[in-house]
């Protein structure tokens, strides 16, 4: 587990405060997204740079701060960035507000608003964690779905002995991978995609001038990929048509076929349409071809300039939508100019049901970057503008938009 997923750890105020810095750490080796939030306690045992250091994001320790702008609601989109909530170590306090709906800072206001998993590691003092009170709030929260990892016994920061030590802290990742495990177990067997028949697109196609020479354009294949990692996470059927790219298939994929060309992809999309609910073209299709391949290379001795004839491809997404019928077709539009009104065109000329649309002149975007700003514009015109994210995460945001679509189509 780990590729992909997302923790949000809470440190809260104790001794114990020390030992989530390697929690953190092994979280990341394992291929978690970390951000970290600090409660002013846990800031007095632990310093926040420690933290950003390690996870490579910014630690939050404040409500309010200076450097935000003053309609920034941070807590509630942390609340839904994370996938598990892991508040490592627990104090009496943090179990204490959770249970009694009590939010006085940035952690307790945010762990009100979470709908994701969360996990607590209790660590305090043998009779602190074996006060009635404490106990009873333990119990509030387990009915209430949050999860606990039981404290180990031994010697404690106090002197005294007894139950109240943090777990070491491999226990506690393997809790987070097995919670991460259950979660996306759940979220297939819920999943509106689960058992679809899905397409995807992916990487740019190369269109031959002689033997040794092509045109292509500067896609790498990970926004499609990100696409069908997405997909593939929520018990769909992904059949994965790559032209050129350097990206690693996912696992789990039904079938990988290579299209190198404009032609190819249009022949093997074509082929497998059929048998097809969803088509996502994520694929950066070459929209002209060589006239006449040449056999031999081409030679430049004598010449000055050379006249390439160009002609068009097949358009694939448009012929796709011409016969859609009831499926779910998904397109993209990498722009730079006019970028909502050229996708807006694009959506409606081609008959699509969504699509992803980005300024690829924008310095947060770019074809071989990990990260994307998009927006996504809808069948009847509406918008949602998104923040620059990664394209695994954006990948999701698609995701679970074709759900809602599905859920529209559904709809009596």
């Amino acid at each position: 587990m780990g590729e992909n997923n997302k923790v949000v750890l809470g440190v809260t105020g104790g001794i114990s405060a020390y030992k989530s810095a390697d929690v953190c750490s092994k979280l990341k080796k394992r291929g978690y997204q970390v951000k970290v939030v600090m409660t002013k306690s846990a800031a007095e045992f632990i310093r926040p740079l420690t933290f950003e250091t390690i996870s490579q994001n910014s630690v939050t320790t404040e409500m309010f701060s200076q450097n935000k702008p003053y309609l920034d609601t941070e807590h509630i989109s942390l609340a839904r960035w994370g996938d598990i909530y892991l508040i490592c170590p627990a104090t009496a306090n943090i179990i204490g507000k959770l249970a009694n709906g009590i939010a006085d800072d940035f952690l307790s206001t945010m762990l009100l608003a979470v709908e994701s998993q969360v996990i607590i590691a209790p660590a305090m003092n043998s009779s602190m964690y074996k006060n009635p009170i404490v106990e009873e709030n333990i119990n509030k929260l387990k009915n209430h779905g949050y999860y606990f990892i039981k404290p180990d016994e031994g010697m404690l920061a106090c002197g005294e002995e007894g139950a109240g030590r943090l777990p070491d802290s491999q226990i506690i990742c393997d809790e987070v991978d097995d919670r991460i495990k259950k979660t996306v177990d759940q979220n297939i067997d819920n999943s509106l995609l689960k058992g679809k028949k899905v397409i995807v697109t992916a990487g740019a196609t190369r269109e031959n001038i002689d033997p040794v020479r092509y045109i292509t354009n500067p896609s790498s294949g990970k926004m499609g990929y990100a696409v069908a990692r997405a997909f593939i996470n929520r018990g769909a059927i992904v059949t994965l048509i790559a032209a050129s790219t350097d990206e690693k298939p996912p696992d789990d994929l039904h079938k990988v076929i290579r299209a190198f060309s404009a032609k190819e992809m249009y022949e093997k999309v074509m082929e497998n349409l059929e048998d097809c609910d969803i088509v996502i073209k994520a694929a950066a299709v070459s929209d002209f071809t060589p006239k006449n391949y040449k056999d031999n290379k081409l030679k430049k001795e004598g010449k000055n300039e050379m006249v390439l004839e160009l002609t068009s491809t097949r358009d694939i997404l448009k012929e796709i939508g011409d016969k859609k019928g009831d499926r779910i077709l998904v397109g993209f539009a990498a722009e730079t100019s006019d970028l909502t009104q050229n996708a807006k065109d694009k959506l409606n000329r081609k008959n699509l049901d969504l699509i992803v649309a980005n300024d690829i002149t924008a310095e947060d975007a770019g074809f071989s970057k990990d990260i994307n700003t998009a927006k996504l514009i809808f069948k009847d015109g509406n918008m949602l503008e998104l923040d620059t994210m990664k394209k695994a995460e954006l990948g999701e945001k698609i995701a679970k938009t074709v759900e809602k679509i599905i859920k529209e189509k559904n709809r009596p």
